[in-house]
């Protein structure tokens, strides 16, 4: 049997949870504003080597105190200030920044010719994933493979090393692949370091396939070209 309807506490309880979620969206937005903010400051601060006012020796030391968990949060805040024009800008908090990011790639890419009016109204449209996987296809030119978000526990004494790990990759790679395809080389190269020497061969092919599908158009030509010029 159902349980009796408690009409006036079932009113409370309801007005209680559009109340909270309110109040978290309304945190969300003004969060949002303040990261835009927060981009233009730590631009500021780099132009302007503020960071001499703390005895410090570079920008990226100011960032290693700042944001002690990871200093690409701070490079993304900073390159939506860098390269969205000013009306992206003072929309963002009604997609927030995370999109921000996205509408970055391509407004670095496109420069003034960057459809700012149509990108902020695909991302006020779109969930976050399918909005970044839209952007993902406009960079590309390709559709992007099935995915899935897989979540592990990792400590802060791992973190330093994962996370320049991540960024050197992205470095190699270009700015604009993802975390997860920055993953996959490094482990895509360190299986391939493993199983060189009396390792599994499926293994190593597997890896250097992987790892072969990164290169530029005019490295996988040079590698090829040496591979039949060897086979020869």
């Amino acid at each position: 049997m159902p349980p009796k309807l408690n009409r006036s506490r079932a009113l409370f309880v309801l007005s209680k949870i559009d109340e909270i979620l309110a109040w978290e969206k309304r945190k969300e937005m003004e969060r949002d504003t303040k990261f835009v903010e927060l981009g233009r400051y730590l631009c500021e601060v780099r132009a302007g080597q503020y960071w001499r006012l703390e005895k410090l020796k570079s920008f990226d030391e100011l960032l290693e105190r700042r944001f002690p968990g990871s200093r690409r949060k701070a490079y993304y805040l900073m390159s939506i200030h860098e390269h969205l024009p000013p009306q992206a800008r003072k929309q963002l908090k009604e997609v927030g920044w995370t999109k921000g990011i996205e509408l970055a790639k391509l407004a670095r890419r496109d420069g003034q010719n960057f459809d700012c009016a149509t990108w902020l109204h695909k991302a006020r449209q779109m969930p976050k994933e399918d909005f970044k996987q839209e952007v993902e296809r406009e960079l590309t030119g390709r559709e992007t493979e099935p995915w899935e978000i897989i979540y592990f526990k990792l400590y802060q004494s791992q973190m330093p090393i994962i996370e320049r790990a991540i960024e050197t990759a992205a470095l190699m790679l270009g700015s604009d692949r993802s975390r997860g395809y920055c993953l996959e080389m490094i482990c895509a190269d360190f299986l391939a370091g493993a199983n060189l020497d009396n390792g599994d061969p499926e293994t190593l092919l597997f890896s250097m396939t992987r790892l072969f599908k990164f290169l530029p158009g005019e490295q996988k030509q040079a590698f090829l070209g040496g591979l039949s010029g060897k086979a020869s």
